[in-house]
């Protein structure tokens, strides 16, 4: 097995990390090699190390190859913003070349290569460019991450439909339940599973502290491997 799956949010705070996390912790379960690879992350925090982001880590800690945090996120950045907002602050350029070339070397050294991307899918690296247009580039299926909550249906629907714009292949979806209180949610799912082209690999409940449980159990990978 050798494969790439691009982790697309229908917005920030929608649970990538939490869902990039659990389908790590399920391919190692299944005896497949990962990486996580987190390109570009806005909002970081100094350590001795060097800047570290949270997300970033938690795909670092998840993978079965160990890396280097730099290989695991080549571009980090300190302001919890947009990436081409943050850039400028920090008086640098996110090179898509870059990018490109650590992919390259996590898919020879790993089955599968997990990519975790930076807010929704139109999340702007520059003036004129956006992070999804390295992910057309590469040629990456995505699976995209459905923050369940008010309003995630038209986000939902919107993502969907560019990424199939861009000519991509939208391999799966998975509703991460961030709202505990949300009365509508049966409801939402149902609509997401008629209206959505893709099959859903993935229900998530709300789980505190998601960050550090095994979630795999709720990952159904025969549907996209």
């Amino acid at each position: 097995m050798n494969q790439t799956i691009f982790i697309a949010g229908t917005d920030t705070d929608v649970g990538k990390t939490v869902v990039s996390r659990a389908l790590l912790q399920a391919f190692n379960g299944r005896g497949i090699s990962t990486i996580g690879y987190k390109p570009v992350a806005a909002g970081a925090e100094p350590t001795e190390q060097g800047l570290r982001n949270s997300d970033a880590l938690y795909l670092q800690q998840a993978a079965s190859t160990k890396l280097d945090y730099k290989q695991v996120n080549p571009v980090v950045l300190t302001a919890p913003a947009s990436p081409h907002i943050a850039a400028k602050l920090d008086a640098t350029v996110i090179d898509c070349e870059v990018l490109s070339k650590q992919l390259a070397h996590h898919q020879q050294a790993a089955d599968l290569v997990l990519v975790e991307g930076a807010g929704g899918w139109y999340v702007p690296i520059s003036d004129e460019d956006f992070l999804s247009s390295w992910v057309v580039t590469e040629k990456l299926p995505v699976v995209l991450v459905v923050g369940v909550k008010l309003g995630c249906l038209n986000h939902a629907m919107l993502t969907a439909q560019a990424i199939k714009n861009d000519g991509l292949q939208l391999i799966g979806w998975v509703a991460n339940r961030v709202n505990p209180f949300e009365e509508h949610y049966r409801e939402i799912i149902t609509f997401l599973e008629q209206n959505i082209d893709a099959p859903k690999i993935a229900e998530i409940p709300y789980v505190a502290g998601a960050l550090k449980k095994d979630l795999s159990q709720y990952i159904d990978l025969d549907t996209i491997i």
